[in-house]
């Protein structure tokens, strides 16, 4: 196979701007790693117009799909875990060009996950746990059931990848696998949800009573890199929160985050005079009792 797409590789190995070449092939004929395609040729480039470029292929009955990123683009996906894919095809692949071992090292970094990768990446699914978890609670309350069942369920799955990712392994296709062996006790909240002969609404009661202890047992490692950020400033206006470059990948969760660290004392609100009588602007900072 590797024979039959050389052609369309070689010329992108042999520019300066490429970083590296990946096969994935395809192992079994019910596997989904490769999107039903036999074989899929990833090429990492430093710099392009449009940070994806896909193409297809076909070939005696084959067929194949280029995927040509942008390093960004690639560190975003893995930061966000917005592509899984992008890990199982890094960890499957062969590597078939390497400019200056860049694929080498991406591939250790991602084995080793260090500490403040992990760190960031365990923040962005608290916050994730957090809006679920807070929307999900005000459409029970207003007995919308159904709608409150959809956003556990989420919530769940950004419980049980944050245990993951806190254990020190990257979240994949089969996080429920993953937590299963490393937090059996989320896992059994989760087929308490799904499996359960209880009416909706008592399994909802349950799952957020429990939800609660989960969530609040684990806020701070949920919450540390926020918090360093924050406590890095006396106090910060939330437009200010909202443009910090290292906090930029939190965007919409991010009030909801803070109102709820407010509730649980960690963060608290400065009033700052503004030019109205009586009328200030309100800045947040890390609670004075973590100092």
């Amino acid at each position: 196979m590797e024979d039959i797409l050389r052609p369309i590789y070689q010329e992108r190995a042999s520019q300066l701007n490429t970083l590296g070449v990946l096969l994935v092939e395809k192992r079994q004929k019910s596997s989904q790693t490769t999107d039903s395609f036999d074989a899929i040729l990833l090429i990492i480039v430093k710099e392009a117009d449009k940070p994806i470029f896909i193409k297809h292929y076909t070939y005696d009955n084959h067929k194949a799909a280029m995927h040509v990123i942008t390093e960004s683009q690639l560190q975003e996906w893995l930061l966000f875990g917005s592509n899984r894919k992008i890990f199982e095809w890094l960890h499957n692949a062969r590597i078939i060009f390497d400019r200056n071992e860049y694929v080498e090292n991406l591939k250790t970094e991602l084995r080793e996950f260090p500490f403040n990768g992990r760190k960031i990446k365990m923040g962005l699914e608290f916050a994730k746990l957090i809006r679920r978890y807070v929307d999900g609670k005000a459409l029970f309350e207003h007995k919308q059931f159904l709608d409150a069942y959809n956003h556990v369920v989420h919530s769940l799955h950004h419980l049980a990848r944050l245990e993951v990712i806190e254990n020190g392994l990257h979240p994949e296709l089969t996080v429920w696998h993953q937590v299963k062996q490393i937090e059996p006790e989320i896992f059994k909240l989760y087929e308490e949800l799904v499996n359960s002969e209880e009416t909706l609404e008592k399994r909802l009661e349950l799952l957020f009573l429990a939800s609660e202890f989960m969530i609040h047992s684990r806020i701070n490692i949920g919450a540390a890199h926020l918090l360093e950020v924050l406590s890095k400033k006396d106090h910060w206006m939330f437009n200010e929160i909202m443009t910090e470059t290292e906090l930029a990948p939190y965007s919409v969760d991010m009030a909801v985050l803070l109102e709820y660290l407010l509730e649980k004392h960690l963060i608290e609100v400065v009033n700052v005079e503004t030019k109205g009588q009586g009328v200030f602007h309100r800045c947040y900072r890390v609670s004075k009792k973590l100092s």
